[in-house]
């Protein structure tokens, strides 16, 4: 395969997997219609906040299996299944009832929250393994962008959609729609051929790249690392203020700014800096270093947390939306670039589907907790409090994670298998190695 050919194929990859995410991100527009869930049917804040928070554990717990699934069996058909399930989800959903939410949470919950996660999980990897290492934090950055950015063009419409056809009508338009473009994008899904080489690498002979390829290591070998659970702590805590805001912004800011028809725009708003968010953070944290990134990262968004429940202008919301959103938007690349990093990209699916299940964690109890507050209170502000304690525990930790040590596999001699060593040691000094 010719250098120009395969640099094209792989930004087609990239782009599909890019698509692919911008019809999943309909989980980013649950605030807007959580809002005609409590506005509308009458539901409580905890009540409209179960589908999504199902959603998000579901979708985590799903990209263990879907990141195995599609190592294994390749992404097109991970990614067009998971369309389809999503696609259904949003379907049945639009069978619940006023006065039940049953339907919904098995729905958007379950059955949208499984497909998000399959489809979620092979957009990225095969379009990482068309670029050399020194791409890997911009194109994570730009196939995620679209799981971000899809608010952008989801929370109008569907808060168009919602006011002209109703909530049932709204699930049935948007499951259709997002059924279609998936499964045909996922078709472009492929992983690039055995021995393949990206371009701007060199070509190495196979005695050198035998001696000095780094371990990929298996999900059980990662397991055994203090890294993994390190990232996933870091992880869960971010997640958990991106989360709550991303589930609950259009009904903040109802409750900040009464008389203000503001929330869909506002959450279009944090759209725009998630997706922002996920490609800037993965090009400075190709050159600066990813726990580096990391530290700024949670240190501006445990400010911006303290500094929300002040927020009771037109400017400071759209502000506060804005960084909410750039800084969530953040991890979505960093982790996922910073385990290609730790440890390697051959089974870069699955490890990062059990880093990922922090993420679940993080938005279940983001929305939950969110959602039983506000109910006690009346007010967002306790909850605010409780992300930015997060945050800066989060920033904490950068200080003590580091990558493992490089592990080198040499050519085995006499059935020998290089054993695993995983000193911490200084993210910088493993880069040059």
């Amino acid at each position: 395969m010719s250098a120009s050919h395969s640099a094209g194929k792989g930004w087609l990859v990239t782009l599909s997997g890019t698509g692919i995410n911008l019809a999943l991100g309909v989980l980013y527009a649950w605030s807007v219609i959580a809002k005609s869930l409590t506005n509308d049917w009458g539901w409580s804040a905890t009540m409209a906040s179960k589908p999504y928070a199902v959603a998000c554990g579901v979708f985590a717990v799903m990209m263990v299996f879907a990141g195995r699934a599609q190592d294994k069996y390749g992404p097109k058909i991970v990614a067009a299944l998971g369309g389809a399930l999503t696609g259904i989800g949003m379907i049945i959903s639009s069978f619940a009832s006023q006065g039940d939410n049953t339907l919904m949470i098995i729905g958007f919950g379950v059955l949208a929250g499984t497909g998000i996660g399959l489809g979620y999980a092979s957009a990225t990897p095969p379009a990482v393994k068309w670029f050399p290492p020194a791409k890997k934090g911009l194109i994570t950055g730009i196939v995620v962008s679209g799981f971000g950015l899809a608010s952008v063009y989801i929370s109008p419409l569907t808060n168009t959609l919602l006011a002209n056809v109703g909530i049932s009508k709204t699930f049935m338009i948007l499951g259709i729609a997002f059924f279609i473009v998936t499964v045909l994008l996922s078709q472009f899904l492929v992983n690039p051929p055995a021995g393949f080489v990206p371009k701007g690498m060199p070509v190495q002979s196979k005695a050198a790249a035998s001696s000095n390829k780094k371990h990929d290591y298996e999900w059980h070998e990662m397991l055994k690392t203090p890294q993994f659970y390190l990232l996933w702590l870091m992880y869960a805590f971010a997640s958990f203020a991106g989360l709550m805001i991303i589930g609950h912004l259009a009904k903040i800011a109802g409750k900040q700014l009464p008389g203000i028809e503001l929330g869909f725009i506002l959450v279009a708003i944090l759209a725009i800096g998630n997706a922002g968010g996920r490609i800037v953070a993965g090009v400075v944290s190709d050159k600066l270093g990813r726990t580096r990134t990391m530290l700024l990262v949670f240190t501006s968004q445990a400010i911006v947390m303290v500094l929300l429940a002040k927020a009771t202008t037109v400017p400071l919301l759209i502000a506060g939306a804005l960084i909410v959103g750039f800084n969530y938007g953040s991890n979505l690349s960093l982790f996922p670039s910073t385990t290609a990093d730790y440890f390697g990209t051959k089974n870069l699916g699955v490890n990062y589907g059990l880093v990922f299940t922090a993420w679940g964690v993080g938005g279940v109890f983001g929305s939950m907790v969110a959602g039983k507050i506000v109910d006690a209170t009346g007010s967002y502000n306790t909850a605010f409090i409780v992300a930015a304690v997060l945050c800066v525990t989060a920033a904490a930790i950068t200080f003590i994670t580091k990558a493992p040590k490089t592990i080198t596999v040499e050519k085995p001699l006499m059935g020998a298998i290089p054993q695993m060593v995983n000193p911490l040691i200084d993210e910088k000094e493993t880069k040059s190695k």
